[in-house]
């Protein structure tokens, strides 16, 4: 069985190296489309090569799991809440209630007085 000890300067930098270089290649490839899906493979496999890095300076599988449940629990609550905004933005889009804010807040709201009112 192998000790765990402090990875060094070079091995923290290689998941973040490796991810960089493939957001590059990404981009390089895809341009403009980049952004449509094909980075989170890149995260994927940036993921799997710092698990590599963690099992080569001896972390168990059983340990890097529970940090990965600990990590993704704790941002949990932060999730739901901008999935929630999303949703509800995305009804009021569809609905028209954005829209008709702007339209009707554009009749009160005179041009003139525009920056003394938002600075109210």
């Amino acid at each position: 069985m192998t000790t765990k000890r402090e990875p060094t300067l070079f091995q923290s930098l290689i998941p973040i190296i490796f991810l960089i270089l493939l957001l590059i290649i990404n981009v390089g490839i895809f341009g403009s489309e980049a952004l449509s899906g094909s980075n989170q493979i890149v995260l994927i496999l940036s993921a799997s090569v710092a698990t590599l890095v963690a099992l080569r300076v001896g972390y168990r599988w059983a340990e890097i799991r529970s940090g990965i449940v600990k990590s993704i629990s704790s941002a949990m609550a932060s999730i739901l809440i901008l999935l929630m905004i999303g949703a509800l933005a995305g009804t009021w889009m569809l609905s028209g209630v954005v829209p008709a804010m702007i339209y009707y807040g554009l009749q009160i709201l005179n041009p003139m007085i525009f920056l003394v009112a938002a600075c109210l």
